[in-house]
């Protein structure tokens, strides 16, 4: 599938701010599943600087931003050329070993609901049941609904709620997996539109739990499937702070807003 790609982030401050500094993971990941075509960041009066790839394989870069200005866009535009690996992430490079992604953070850690719900899901095949058996029961027990919970939101409350977004679920299935000592982590990206064909207009999020010999598989607990060509893989993290694909500081008092633009558009073969 080719997927014409366009994200907008704009940021707005009621008083001008002196300077913004940014680090950017905005880059598709280079993995067997996609190809990335023209791909283009920019942030309009914005200096370009160095760009790295991380030890989890993530091509990260900073920009800055000199002020005074009351308001900095991001803006990325390409195409991606993807398809169907079955969820699992072949051919992707990286130098962080697996089991770091035990480590709990603020938004997985686990509650005693949490546990009980760990206990509650079972296997006697394979690592690979367990994460479907795992995504499968987060599916059920949150609700997508968006607009309940917010950026700070962590999988207890999510699962107390019983209702959330792909943040909430990709949280609460990253936590019982944990639960179960598989390694898992959050992921950051884009998906063309939902298993019903309806049309997906914001940046997604799903988890990838690693699961021996076949190495890191994805699981999209909020739509109940494992990511196919309609998915594209930006980045991974601990959870959705350590993935986030903008992260910055605004040197300045004032209060900002924020408002974010996808279309992810299928282009014709």
């Amino acid at each position: 599938m080719k997927l014409r790609i366009s994200h907008e982030t704009v940021y707005g401050y009621d008083q001008p701010i002196r300077n913004l500094v940014q680090s950017l993971r905005l880059t598709p990941s280079i993995f067997e599943g996609q190809k990335t075509h023209d791909w283009l960041i920019e942030i309009p009066d914005g200096i370009r600087g160095p760009g790295f790839r991380d030890g989890a394989g993530d091509w990260i870069e900073g920009w800055t931003l000199r002020g005074p200005a009351d308001e900095a866009t991001v803006r990325i535009t390409g195409h991606v050329e993807t398809r169907d690996t079955a969820g699992v992430l072949r051919g992707h490079r990286e130098m962080i070993h697996p089991l770091a992604y035990l480590r709990d953070t603020r938004a997985t850690a686990p509650d005693q609901a949490l546990r009980k719900l760990a206990r509650s899901v079972t296997t006697h095949d394979d690592a690979l049941d367990l994460g479907h058996k795992l995504s499968a029961t987060i599916n059920e027990v949150i609700a997508f609904r968006p607009g309940v919970t917010q950026a700070q939101t962590t999988a207890a409350e999510a699962l107390a709620l019983g209702e959330g977004v792909c943040q909430d679920h990709a949280h609460a299935l990253i936590t019982l997996a944990r639960l179960h000592d598989l390694p898992a982590r959050y992921v950051s990206g884009y998906l063309h539109s939902t298993l019903d064909g309806q049309a997906h207009e914001s940046a997604h999020a799903w988890a990838e739990i690693h699961v021996g010999n076949l190495g890191w598989v994805g699981f999209d607990a909020a739509n109940g499937c494992c990511p196919d060509e309609r998915y594209v893989r930006l980045g991974s993290g601990l959870d959705a702070i350590d993935a986030a694909p903008i992260r910055g500081v605004a040197m300045g008092s004032g209060a900002e807003r924020l408002a974010v633009t996808v279309q992810v558009q299928e282009m014709a073969q």
